[in-house]
């Protein structure tokens, strides 16, 4: 197995896919508002004609590259470039502000390495066993792994929980639009043959994610913004920076990696949880937010941590660990691959191929790092009035593309100017999403179950495994709910 292995991830095609996905999705996440997930449900439909491995690992390293891209904006502008680099913001400008932005990017670019290859170690040790596990699944168990995962909407939904619920029953609804599977009835076609088959959430990923922000975009280009020309220099770490990187990364990698196997918990949580850490363990937490090697080292560690923990419940349950994870969901399938437990089965060279692909988009993020910085700095200073229009191109074409359809442009135009609208309300897409893709699973699983115990219930707590996840379900669902309640109890108590 060793060999073919090798053979997929040494073919010169994919190493130049690998490289390519990395260097775009540096770019993409150094350009502030395009994030790691909109980079790649825009290049997508770029898959559609390559073999499952070219198309996989282009992804792949379009997403590793997006995450630690955003620090390259977060340390010499201030802003952002994704919502994983805003606590790297704290620190890494201090530096810029002191002419230090070269050193403040060598840590991150040396922090980010080693957070991916720790979380690429634990993908390939954890993964094969969570798959042999997840063999012994029935059709109760994986009803509530799904209804599990829904549950995480209640994590995801931002500053509102009820508006993230509503999205996330919208979504539902649509992941039921086309034939029954179980009976063959038509569900909310409304006479149009366009919807016999489901929506696709491929164009509606890329209008969610792409599309609304491209809108925002255009939005945003009335107000002028004065950016002045950056300089760096010296970007391989110092001595003391190194000892920061070795000391924090790793532990913030680890911290990521976790983070990114529960559903729904995102790169920014681990970022943030990891510089909380590296504070509170730290000998001096007051230099914190002066520009220190430790609060660029651990937010990025960690961010970059949560790339390879996000792929753990994705390969080997099915289940998104961020939305990104959603998407690559969508580009196993459409390269008909079932992302679960059998892919370790049927597809065992093409899994190990991916993980050690991962470790070589990690290697291919450093080499850009410490070797292209002042190149990619200067994609910062694209117009806006030159990058919308081409966004725009690229949302259409891939809609487009995916069945050759102009619905499914209209489809992705629909749900661009929905997500526009929904970011404008602050609602997140991200349950919307998660409704799509794991509504149908819990539909069909739960059902399926119902019929196989003559609509008896008792089938849901017929195996350990179904108890631990009703057990995590209950959990998932009261923790949201007792806090809201605590809050609240604490609010009548000072009011009194």
């Amino acid at each position: 197995m060793l060999g073919q292995v090798m053979s997929i991830v040494l073919n010169p095609t994919v190493l130049l896919c690998i490289f390519l996905g990395v260097g775009g999705g540096i770019c993409i996440g150094a350009l502030p508002g395009l994030t790691s997930t909109m980079g790649v449900a825009l290049l997508l439909p770029l898959t559609f004609g390559m073999e499952a491995q070219n198309g996989i690992l282009l992804l792949l390293g379009i997403y590793i590259g997006a995450v630690y891209g955003g620090s390259i904006s977060a340390i010499l502008l201030h802003t952002p470039g994704t919502p994983a680099s805003a606590a790297t913001v704290i620190d890494g400008y201090e530096f810029s502000k002191r002419g230090e932005g070269g050193r403040a990017l060598g840590i991150s670019t040396l922090s980010s390495y080693i957070g991916g290859v720790v979380s690429c170690l634990m993908l390939m040790l954890i993964s094969p066993q969570l798959a042999k596990l997840a063999l012994r699944f029935s059709d109760a168990e994986y009803a509530l792994l799904a209804i599990f995962g829904l549950s995480i909407i209640l994590s995801v939904s931002g500053k509102s929980m009820m508006k993230g619920i509503i999205a996330g029953c919208v979504g539902f609804i649509l992941s039921m639009v086309g034939v029954d599977r179980i009976t063959g009835n038509l569900r909310f076609t409304f006479g149009s043959v366009n919807m016999i088959g489901g929506i696709s959430y491929v164009p509606v990923m890329i209008g969610l994610f792409a599309m609304s922000q491209c809108f925002q975009t255009v939005e945003d280009m009335s107000r002028k913004e004065n950016r002045k020309p950056v300089k760096i220099s010296k970007v391989f770490p110092r001595k003391e920076d190194l000892k920061a990187c070795l000391k924090y990364a790793p532990i913030s990698g680890l911290i990521g990696t976790f983070i990114g196997i529960i559903p729904g918990a995102g790169t920014e949580i681990g970022a943030f949880v990891s510089y909380n850490l590296a504070k509170s363990t730290s000998k001096h937490p007051e230099k914190f937010g002066t520009g220190v090697p430790e609060g660029v080292a651990a937010p990025e560690g960690g961010n970059n941590g949560v790339t390879g923990g996000a792929m753990i419940p994705m390969l080997t349950l099915g289940v998104p660990g961020d939305s990104v994870a959603a998407i690559m969901i969508g580009a196993l399938t459409i390269q008909g691959l079932q992302p679960g437990p059998l892919l370790f089965r049927d597809q065992k060279p093409l899994m190990y191929a991916i993980f050690i692909g991962l470790f070589i988009a990690n290697c291919a993020m450093l080499f850009y790092g410490m070797s292209c910085q002042k190149l990619f700095a200067k994609v910062l200073s694209i117009p806006k009035e030159i990058l919308t229009p081409i966004i725009f191109v690229l949302c259409t074409v891939g809609s487009y593309a995916l069945n050759n359809s102009f619905f499914d442009v209209g489809l992705m135009l629909f749900f661009g100017i929905v997500g526009y609208f929904m970011n404008k309300a602050e609602v997140s897409v991200s349950p919307m999403m998660l409704g799509m893709i794991l509504g149908s699973m819990a539909e069909l699983h739960f059902r399926t179950a119902l019929v196989k115990s003559d609509g008896g219930m008792g089938i849901f707590v017929g195996s350990p495994i179904a108890i631990i996840f009703l057990v995590l379900i209950v959990i998932s669902f009261g923790q949201p709910l007792f806090s809201i309640l605590l809050k609240r109890a604490k609010r009548r108590a000072e009011s009194r």
